[in-house]
């Protein structure tokens, strides 16, 4: 007698269906004896109707998915403890952002704001004069350089930037003390409410808390509102590398945002100190965090990086980094605005911020922090409710445990005496390619279809429209999977027992899980986690309901109770993928014009599809038929395909409550390049405008017909950075921009530019020193021509940090009363000069940027700003780009 889980092959039966075929090889133990025209009726136990299975597998996923996000509107869990008060705190939020965008070097943000933080720590400190702490503020003013492989890598230098630091401890003083940092500047044209004033407010309000706790504390906090974080993370370096107080931090908390209110997530912990995410567990009142959102983070697959990596880089210090990341479509521009983050959402912040800030500075593990400093943790939450955790290495073991147990599970089966020569294995390689197989034509299709929608100037529909994508994309992934396994059903296996072939993809997809699990636990990553999940949940299903399935086959009982028993790693899976799709989709319509993003959308949907169908697909086998499934995907494929391709769809919104907008930069510039003699080649001016998404100009054109191809911009590429006065490296993602004519600008402050020596040093190098004089925010070109090459500079540590191109950019910003800036660097001149390039050995270009004030308009871009549609963000300011040879 042979078991009911190997793979039998018998003769077709000419035109009977599946379903007669797998009557027809019922074993005996399953009838009971009974003849062949008795056993036909029983038919219906042992295979699923269509609709049934169908409508089973939506609710399922359905009713997941409204758990998630039930739990994401759960912003507060119970009852508030009444310590943090967050009416006070949205009252913080609305007076910083009232001043209006706070860029480095403005009135708003270096006088107002600093002077308000000021006067409400100084209220705080006559409040707590009579308790047991004491409050001490410094303002500091720093200066200073350091290199960094953000955006390709540059070189950053700042000058008197702002930091307001105050430090709270018990009146009979601190040795050790936990820093808590956020930012109160902004990137131009936008408030920064969420990014990063609301965390501003949080510190402000946990300050008063934490002063008026009638118990002293063990140790001190140090409360850091950095003023210089948007010019990439300068004021937390000026303050880790500079200031007296920075010796005594054992661990911080950093507080970021890449979204507008929601949920903030732990998203960074550490270097391994595991010691902080157990004090995070245990202490935070709403904990919500994932060890998947660090490593893939940390990857840097998502480009952007906080003051978390200058304190762990620069201070060697560990630490935890929480942001908001909901609603990353309005993240740095002009709607992240006070009324568009949620009361509740300040109110868990700082609960949590305040419960874990307590709870450390009251560890006696903050004193020797180097004691605990090792290992790393595996944490995540499930939906918000409870935060699991525990060491790494206990992870590997339970991953490991995990593995052996399948392992054990799939080899007693091969061991099984009816299993000759190997047969079950063969039939399990058969089936694992059959999947894979299914895998890369799902996802060629789906990566074919966004092509043609890119191509057919379709491109970001989902932008507005989420759910559109799922049934385009998602509805064309999940199609080919099932008729890839329709097809396999039939024609590979025409005469195998349907119940068995359910058995065995069961065991390829347990099989592959597991090999993932495997491999992510040699990599030492601790989101092994999540497979691990995927595998012993579904194991452990599979063996309880192994009596259920045995004699009544995929009935109804079955599936239900199958289904349940996915629930728990689906739904933490599911909230995962949330993640993935709220971080990613903002970040794709600032990604640049050169990634069609719809291939990498449609790429990330086929994935998820392919991810949470995996346990379903033994349900294929197990069905009658699956012809009205792939009818109506098809149906739902098409007329969705039909919508995006007439343009129904449009990508972007100017809706208030949900706004959706385009990003576009513009600068009024003009341009100045001077030859090797120093006098002006050539001089023009325009507006260079910048495209952040991969439409480029195709919905503005409509509006605004003279922003078209036809002034489409070109590199030269002996000019450096193009020619053009780029803020940030970011030429190799947006290659796409548009040069309009416009008048000459004049800036009130303009640049002042000077070469102060020129001389040949004895190891044959030539030393220049330079002084510049200009607006707060300004970047360096430096372009050696063919041979020539830089050998050092006096920025960061003397060495030169290129960017991708073999260029070099210098970012620099200043804040108030700042003296001119000088910097000199030595270059290897080229032996044998290239005829073809340009003169001389090196070309070196300033771009000035005036982001706040009267020098940021003018009357042609005013004029051009009234002409952008509702649904775009155009943010603009006047530059000026100096170009000079030598």
């Amino acid at each position: 007698m042979e078991s009911d889980t190997t793979i039998r092959r018998i003769k077709s039966y000419g035109t009977q269906n599946n379903v007669s075929r797998g009557n027809n090889d019922v074993p005996d133990q399953w009838n009971n004896g009974c003849s062949d025209q008795k056993r036909k009726p029983e038919v219906s136990l042992y295979l699923l109707r269509e609709g049934i299975a169908a409508s089973l597998v939506f609710v399922f996923i359905l009713v997941l998915w409204g758990l998630v996000h039930l739990s994401l509107q759960q912003l507060v869990i119970g009852r508030s403890t009444g310590e943090f008060n967050a009416v006070r705190a949205r009252k913080h939020l609305e007076r910083i952002t009232s001043v209006g965008p706070r860029p480095v070097g403005s009135q708003e943000n270096e006088v107002l704001t600093v002077n308000y933080l000021l006067e409400q720590i100084e209220h705080m400190r006559k409040e707590c004069i009579t308790g047991p702490h004491s409050i001490t503020v410094d303002v500091q003013r720093p200066t200073g350089s350091f290199s960094i492989d953000f955006l390709g890598g540059f070189t950053s230098y700042y000058d008197r930037v702002s930091n307001v630091v105050v430090k709270l401890e018990p009146k009979t003083g601190a040795q050790h003390f936990m820093l808590a940092n956020c930012h109160f500047d902004t990137v131009a044209n936008s408030p920064g409410a969420s990014d990063d004033a609301v965390s501003c407010a949080v510190m402000l309000e946990v300050l008063h808390s934490l002063a008026n706790l009638s118990t002293p504390l063990l140790h001190g906090v140090v409360f850091l509102f950095n003023g210089a974080e948007e010019n990439i993370l300068q004021a937390s370096h000026g303050f880790i590398t500079q200031h007296p107080w920075a010796k005594q931090v054992r661990a911080f908390i950093n507080l970021e945002a890449a979204g507008v209110g929601g949920k903030e997530v732990v998203f960074q912990t550490g270097p391994e100190n595991p010691w902080l995410v157990q004090a995070y567990v245990h202490a935070a009142k709403h904990p919500f965090a994932s060890v998947v959102g660090q490593e893939v983070f940390q990857s840097g697959v998502i480009p952007s990086d906080t003051d978390f990596r200058i304190y762990r880089d620069f201070g060697n210090i560990p630490g935890i980094d929480l942001a908001f990341i909901e609603n990353g479509f309005i993240y740095h521009t002009k709607y992240d605005t006070a009324d568009m983050i949620l009361t509740d959402s300040i109110q868990r912040a700082g609960d949590n911020i305040l419960a874990v800030l307590k709870h450390l500075v009251m560890s006696e593990k903050l004193a020797d922090s180097s004691e605990y400093r090792h290992g790393n943790m595996v944490f995540f939450d499930l939906l918000g409710l409870v935060v699991v955790a525990y060491p790494a290495r206990v992870g590997t073991i339970l991953n490991y445990l995990v593995a052996v147990a399948t392992f054990l599970y799939l080899g007693r089966k091969c061991s099984r005496h009816n299993n000759g020569g190997g047969r079950y294995v063969r039939e399990l390689a058969y089936a694992a390619g059959v999947v894979v197989l299914s895998w890369l034509v799902s996802l060629l299709f789906v990566l074919i279809v966004a092509l043609v929608v890119s191509l057919t100037g379709r491109s970001m529909f989902w932008y507005t429209h989420f759910y559109s994508s799922l049934c385009l994309y998602g509805a064309a992934a999940t199609g080919k999977l099932v008729l890839m396994h329709t097809l396999a059903k039939n024609l590979f296996y025409g005469g195998v027992r349907l119940l068995e072939l359910g058995e065995l993809y069961f065991d390829v997809t347990l099989l592959l899980w597991c090999c993932s699990l495997v491999y992510l636990s040699q990599q030492g990553l601790c989101s092994a986690y999540v497979p691990m999940l995927m595998v012993a949940f579904p194991l452990g299903t599979k063996l309880l309901l192994a009596q259920e399935f045995r004699h009544r086959g995929a009935s109804v009982k079955y599936s239900v109770l199958y289904l349940l028993g996915l629930a728990l790693p689906y739904v933490h899976f599911m909230f995962l993928l949330w993640v993935v799709f709220e971080i990613f989709t903002p970040i794709l319509g600032r990604s640049g014009t050169e990634i069609p993003p719809d291939v990498v959308f449609g790429a990330l949907v086929t994935v998820a599809t392919i991810l949470l169908s995996s346990f379903f697909i033994h349900f294929i086998y197990l069905l009658r038929s699956t012809k009205w499934i792939l009818v109506g995907l098809g149906s739902v494929f098409c007329f969705t395909f039909l919508l995006v391709s007439c343009g129904v769809l449009f990508p972007y919104s100017a809706d208030p409550t949900s706004p959706r907008p385009k990003r576009v930069f513009l600068q009024h510039t003009t341009r100045t390049f001077h030859g090797l003699d120093g006098l002006v080649e050539s001089r023009d001016s325009g507006l260079w405008i910048n495209s952040f998404d991969y439409t480029g100009m195709q919905h503005i054109t409509p509006h605004i017909p003279e922003l078209n191809d036809s002034i489409r911009t070109h590199c030269r590429q002996d000019r450096p950075f193009c020619g053009y006065p780029w803020f940030l490296p970011v030429k190799f993602l947006v290659k796409k921009n548009w040069y309009l004519p416009a008048p000459e600008v004049s800036p009130r402050s303009p640049l002042e530019f000077r070469l102060l020596s020129r001389e040949e040093t004895s190891w044959g190098t030539v030393k220049m020193s330079f002084q510049i004089k200009g607006p707060s925010h300004m970047s360096l070109h430096l372009m050696p021509h063919r041979g020539a090459s830089l050998s050092s500079w006096s920025f960061g540590d003397g060495t030169p940090q290129y960017d991708l191109s073999g260029e070099y950019f210098i970012f620099y910003s200043h804040g108030l009363d700042a003296p001119a800036w000088n910097f000199w660097f030595e270059i290897q001149p080229p032996r044998d000069p290239d005829p073809e390039g340009p003169e001389g050995m090196i070309s070196v270009a300033i771009s000035c940027h005036y982001f706040f004030g009267e020098d940021q308009r003018t009357a042609q871009l005013d004029h051009m700003l009234l002409k952008f549609p509702k649904w775009a963000f155009p943010s603009s300011w006047v530059s000026t780009y100096d170009m000079y040879r030598y």
